[in-house]
C-alpha cells in the first residue's frame, strides 16, 4: 500500500506542560552565573532551570528512547538511554557517547575524571570521561548482590559504597579493584544512600521505611528512624547549620528529622501527588528542592516559626493526562486544558512563564483553600471531561463552564480571575431532596452561548436545560418533559441565539427556538447512527457531527441538511475542530490518526498518525497552530500550519492510505543565554568570521557616527563654532618655539640653539611630497596591490580625521595624482569584495564632493572613473532590487 512521506499541512513545533518525571533531579552550581541550576528529566529529553525564577534555560536533544538515569558534574550532564550513556555540555551540546553495556543502565555517579555506571545486570563500568574508554569493570552476582544504590563517601579517595536489594553494602577501592569491606545490612533492601555532613557517616534508606545513620569506619549504627509510609525514596541533609535530615516517601510525604533530638522535627504532608523521587538541600541555604512523577518541581524554604518549610516556588504541569483542550481568546496564545487530576490550567504558547493554574475542582473551594496544598482534599471533585468558554463577558462574570465525570453538576470558572467560580449549576429536579431514588444521572454535554450569558447542558436522562452564567439560576428546559427520550450527546447554538440544536445517542438531531419555553422542536434530521459529539463553527453555520460508525457529517444549521460526509477513520472519533475560515475540518481518532478534510471539495487532503492516540485537538483562532493532547501523555503538543508560511498544494488523498507516523513535538527552550553566560568552558570561544559569504554585502559594524555625518561635517563644524572668538592668552615670560607636524606638534630645539655669526643654513626637504600615514599606505599598495592595511587604518580614524585624509590626497593637500588614483582603486576593491559597504559609499561621497573639480581637470582620473562607475552600479542595483522586493512584499502583506 502506498504511504505518503509525511504531513503536508502540519509540522511538529513544540510541546507544553512538561516539568519532571520519576528520574531524580540534579543540582549544579555554575560559577560564572553565581546560580544553582536544576536538571530534570521529562522522558526523552531533560530540562535545565534557573533556581532564581524557575525559568527554562535549555532543553536537551532528543534521545532514542526514554532516559533511564541522569547525573551531573561541574562540566557535563550525563544521561543514560537504554544501554548508551551521553555526556552533554550546556545542556544542549552532545560531547561524548559511551557504549559498552549490554543491559539498560539504571545508576550513574560522577567520580572525578571518571564516570561510574551500573546496568540492570549489576555490571559496573568505570569510564574515562574524555577518552570515552573503559577504565575498570566489576561484575556482581545479581542473585546475591543486586546493586540498588551507590554513593561516594566524602574523603574516601578512590572508594565507592554500593547498596544492594538484598540489604548488604560493599565498599570498593576502584583504583586497585579491591573489595575493602562488606556490611551485613539490616535484613531489608536498600533503596537509597546519601552522604551525611559528618565524615564516615552515611544515611541508608530501606524499602521498609527505616532510615539508618551508619558509621562506615567502625561499622556501627549511630541512630535509626522509621517513617510510616513505606519505602524511603530520597534522603537529603541541610548544610546551613541546622542538624536536619529530610526523607521522602512513595505517597508524597516529606519528613524532617532533628538529628540532635532524634525525633521528628516537622513534616510536609502530601507535598507531592506522587512519590518524592528527587530531593536536594541547597548548600548553605535554608532551601530544599523536590521533584516527583506528578510533573512538579517545588522549592521549599525553612522560614516558619516552628522551623518548618513552606512552599516558595513551584513549576508544575498536569499530573494526569489532559483529556480536553481548547484555545481561548482571539490571539491564539493561550490554551485551556483539563486533565484527570481535576485541575484546569492555562498554557501559553509563547512562553511557559505565563502558565497559570485555575486550581482543582472542589465542592467547596473556600474550605479546600484553607486546607492548602499540603493536605489531601476530600472535597476534590471528579475530573473535568469537557468544558466550554467564551471571551465576551469574561470581565463581568465567569466565562468557563465545565462538566465532570459521573455527576450532573456543572461548575463555572473565571478566566479573568484565574480561579474556580462559586456557582454550581444543577437543575432543581436533580437536587438530592427531590430525587426519589438514587439515579445515575450525569451531565453529558454543554454549550456556552456566543454572548456569554447562558450555558446549555444536556443530561443522560434526555433533559436539556439552560442556565444563566451570571447568577447560576435555571432559566428554561427544552421539550414538554424531555428534549429526547435517550441520552443527549451534543448541544449547540447559533451565533445570534436564535436556534438551539440537540442530538441524542439514537442519531436524531432536533432544532429548537432558543427563547420559546416548552415548545416542540420545529424540525429535525435523522442520521440513523448514534452521535458521539457536536462541534460547531458559528460564523459559517456549520455543525460537525461525529458518529459511532467512525464517520463525520457536516450539517448546515440554516438549511437543516447534511451537506458533507467524511469516511476514513477506523477507530472511535475523539475530537474535531474547524479551521478559522471553516475550509478545513480536522478530526482525531483512537486509531492514532489525525486527518484534515477539505469541506468545499469534500476530500481528505492531509493525514498523519502518532505513537499515542489523540484524545483532544484544537485549532488556534489565527490558524497558525494545531494543539493536540494524547492518551497517557502529560503534555500538550503544538503543530505549525505550514500552509501559512509556504506555498503548498494539498491534493486529494485516499482515506484507505495508511497515514505516516510522525514523532510528537519536543519542548523548546524559553531563554536563550549566551554560552559564556551559561557556564564556564575551557574550550576556545567561537569567533564569527568577518564575512559569512562573499556573495553577501557585509557592513563594517562601526557605529553610524563614524561615517554617517561625513558629508555634513562642514555644517556641523560651523554649527559648533563658538559665537565669541576666544581671547589670546598673555605671552609667557619665556617659551620654546614649536613646529607643527601632521600628527601633533614638536618643540623646535634647533632654532633655540645659538647660531654662529655669518653662518647660514638652507633647509632642503628630504622628499618632494608630504604624504600622511594613510597616504604612505596607499603608495605602498601600488606595488603590492593590497589595500587591506589602508582600509583598516582608515577605519580607525574618526570623522574629522577621515575628512582630512581624503582632502590630503590631491597635490594641493600634500598628495599626488598617483595617490588619488590609488584611492579610487581602493574604493573599487571594497565594492567588489562586498565588505564594509557603507564605509565605501561614505568615503566615495566625500571624495567626489571634495575633489570633483580636480578629477574633471585630470585626464588619468577621468579615464578610470568608468571602471568605478560600472562596479558601483552593479553592486547598488543588486542591493536596490532586493530592498524594493522586500518593501513590496511587506506593503502587500500589510494590505491583505
Amino acid at each position: 500500500m502506498k504511504m505518503t512521506p509525511g504531513s503536508k499541512a502540519f509540522l511538529p513545533c513544540r510541546s507544553l506542560g512538561y516539568v519532571s518525571n520519576h528520574i531524580p533531579l540534579r543540582v549544579r552550581y555554575i560559577k560564572s552565573r553565581k546560580e544553582n541550576l536544576i536538571v530534570t528529566c521529562v522522558g526523552k529529553s531533560f530540562h535545565t532551570y534557573g533556581i532564581s525564577h524557575f525559568g527554562l534555560l535549555s532543553v536537551s536533544g532528543l534521545h532514542p528512547g526514554n532516559i533511564t538515569c541522569l547525573t551531573t558534574d561541574a562540566y557535563h550532564v550525563y544521561t543514560a538511554c537504554d544501554n548508551i550513556i551521553y555526556a552533554w555540555r550546556r545542556g544542549t551540546e552532545l560531547k561524548h557517547t559511551y557504549r559498552g553495556h549490554a543491559y539498560n543502565i539504571k545508576l550513574m555517579i560522577p567520580f572525578g575524571v571518571h564516570l561510574i555506571s551500573i546496568d540492570e545486570s549489576s555490571r559496573v563500568k568505570v569510564w574515562d570521561i574524555k577518552a570515552e574508554s573503559i577504565y575498570l569493570e566489576l561484575t556482581f552476582d545479581k542473585k546475591s548482590f543486586s546493586i540498588s544504590s551507590v554513593v561516594h563517601p566524602s574523603t574516601y579517595i578512590n572508594k565507592v559504597l554500593f547498596g544492594s536489594e538484598q540489604g548488604q553494602m560493599q565498599l570498593w577501592n576502584l583504583n586497585k579493584s579491591v573489595l575493602i569491606y562488606t556490611f551485613k545490612g539490616w535484613n531489608a533492601g536498600i533503596s537509597c544512600l546519601e552522604q551525611a555532613p559528618a565524615l564516615d557517616v552515611v544515611a541508608v534508606g530501606l524499602i521498609t521505611g527505616r532510615i539508618i545513620l551508619h558509621n562506615l569506619k567502625y561499622d556501627e549504627t549511630i541512630m535509626e528512624f522509621t517513617q510510616d509510609w513505606g519505602i524511603v525514596t530520597s534522603i537529603s541533609f541541610r548544610s546551613d547549620g541546622h542538624p536536619i535530615m529530610a526523607t521522602g516517601s512513595a505517597c508524597g510525604h516529606v519528613v524532617f528529622w532533628d538529628l540532635e533530638e532524634r525525633k521528628v522535627h516537622s513534616q510536609l504532608s502530601a507535598a507531592h501527588d506522587g512519590a518524592v523521587t528527587g530531593m536536594v538541600c541547597l548548600p548553605s541555604e535554608p532551601l530544599i528542592l523536590t521533584s516527583s512523577p506528578d510533573n512538579t518541581l517545588k522549592l521549599w524554604i525553612f522560614d516558619m516559626t516552628d522551623g518548618g518549610a513552606r512552599l516558595l516556588r513551584i513549576r508544575e504541569g498536569h499530573s494526569a493526562a489532559p483529556n480536553h483542550i481548547r484555545f481561548h481568546g482571539g490571539n491564539g496564545h493561550n490554551i485551556l486544558s483539563a486533565a484527570g487530576d481535576s485541575t484546569l490550567r492555562i498554557f501559553n504558547t509563547q512562553t511557559e512563564q505565563f502558565n497559570k493554574s485555575l486550581g482543582k475542582a472542589s465542592y467547596n473551594r473556600k474550605i479546600s483553600k484553607k486546607r492548602g496544598r499540603a493536605v489531601e482534599d476530600p472535597l476534590k471533585m471528579p475530573p473535568i471531561m469537557e468544558f466550554t468558554s467564551e471571551t465576551t463577558r469574561e470581565k463581568e462574570w465567569d466565562s468557563i463552564a465545565a462538566l465532570h465525570l459521573g455527576i450532573p453538576m456543572v461548575t463555572t470558572w473565571s478566566y479573568d480571575k484565574k480561579k474556580m467560580g462559586d456557582l454550581k449549576l444543577i437543575p432543581e429536579r436533580l437536587q438530592k431532596k427531590n430525587l426519589k431514588n438514587t439515579l445515575d444521572v450525569t451531565a453529558t454535554c454543554l454549550c456556552l452561548t456566543h454572548c456569554g450569558n447562558f450555558v446549555i447542558v444536556g443530561y443522560s436522562t434526555g433533559h436539556v436545560d439552560r442556565f444563566n452564567m451570571q447568577s447560576g439560576l435555571w432559566r428554561d428546559s427544552y421539550g414538554e418533559n424531555k428534549a429526547h427520550p435517550v441520552s443527549i450527546r451534543g448541544v449547540a447554538t447559533d451565533a445570534l441565539n436564535q436556534i438551539t440544536i440537540t442530538g441524542d445517542c439514537n442519531g436524531l438531531i432536533k432544532f429548537w427556538r432558543f427563547k420559546c419555553k416548552s415548545t416542540p422542536h420545529f424540525t429535525h434530521v435523522d442520521l440513523e447512527e448514534p452521535i458521539n459529539y457536536f462541534r460547531i463553527h458559528r460564523s459559517s453555520s456549520l455543525l460537525a457531527v461525529a458518529l459511532e460508525d467512525f464517520t463525520v457529517v457536516i450539517v448546515d444549521i440554516e438549511t437543516w441538511r447534511v451537506v458533507r460526509k467524511f469516511v476514513g477513520h477506523v477507530g472511535q472519533l475523539t475530537d474535531a475542530t474547524f479551521s478559522p475560515d471553516s475550509r478545513w475540518l480536522i478530526t482525531s481518532s483512537m486509531d492514532c490518526s489525525i486527518r484534515t478534510w477539505n469541506i468545499p471539495s469534500g476530500q481528505l487532503i492531509d493525514q498523519f498518525s502518532t505513537e499515542a492516540a489523540p484524545i483532544s485537538i484544537s485549532m488556534s483562532p489565527t490558524g497558525e497552530v494545531l494543539a493536540t493532547a494524547h492518551v497517557d501523555y502529560l503534555g500538550i503538543y503544538l503543530w505549525s500550519n505550514k500552509t501559512l508560511y509556504q506555498k503548498i498544494t494539498l491534493k486529494a488523498l485516499s482515506p484507505e492510505e495508511e497515514p505516516p507516523l510522525i514523532d510528537l513535538p519536543e519542548v523548546l527552550q524559553e531563554i536563550k543565554d549566551e554560552p559564556d553566560k551559561y557556564e564556564s568552558d575551557d574550550e576556545p570561544e567561537f569567533i564569527s568570521p568577518e564575512q559569512i559569504s562573499k556573495d553577501l554585502l557585509t557592513l563594517s559594524g562601526l557605529s553610524t557616527s563614524r561615517w554617517q555625518n561625513l558629508l555634513n561635517l562642514d555644517v556641523i563644524k560651523q554649527r559648533n563654532k563658538p559665537r565669541t572668538q576666544p581671547k589670546m592668552p598673555k605671552s609667557a615670560p619665556f617659551f620654546l618655539p614649536t613646529v607643527s607636524t601632521l600628527n601633533n606638534f614638536e618643540f623646535d630645539l634647533k632654532s633655540a640653539l645659538p647660531q654662529e655669526e655669518g653662518h647660514t643654513q638652507l633647509l632642503m626637504p628630504e622628499e618632494i611630497t608630504n604624504y600622511t600615514e594613510f597616504g604612505k599606505l596607499l603608495e605602498k599598495s601600488v606595488s603590492t596591490f593590497d589595500f587591506s592595511e589602508a582600509v583598516e587604518k582608515l577605519k580607525t580614524f574618526g570623522p574629522s580625521m577621515v575628512d582630512f585624509e581624503i582632502k590630503s590626497l590631491v597635490p594641493e593637500g600634500g598628495g599626488s595624482v598617483a595617490i588619488t588614483l590609488q584611492f579610487l582603486k581602493l574604493i573599487e576593491t571594497m565594492l567588489k569584495s562586498n565588505k564594509d559597504f557603507e564605509l565605501a559609499e561614505a568615503y566615495l561621497s566625500v571624495f567626489l564632493k571634495s575633489h570633483g573639480a580636480f578629477i574633471a581637470e585630470n585626464e588619468q582620473l577621468r579615464r578610470y572613473l568608468p571602471n568605478l562607475t560600472s562596479c558601483h552600479t552593479a553592486v547598488w542595483n543588486r542591493l536596490q532590487d532586493k530592498l524594493m522586493y522586500c518593501t513590496c512584499i511587506v506593503q502587500n502583506l500589510k494590505t491583505m
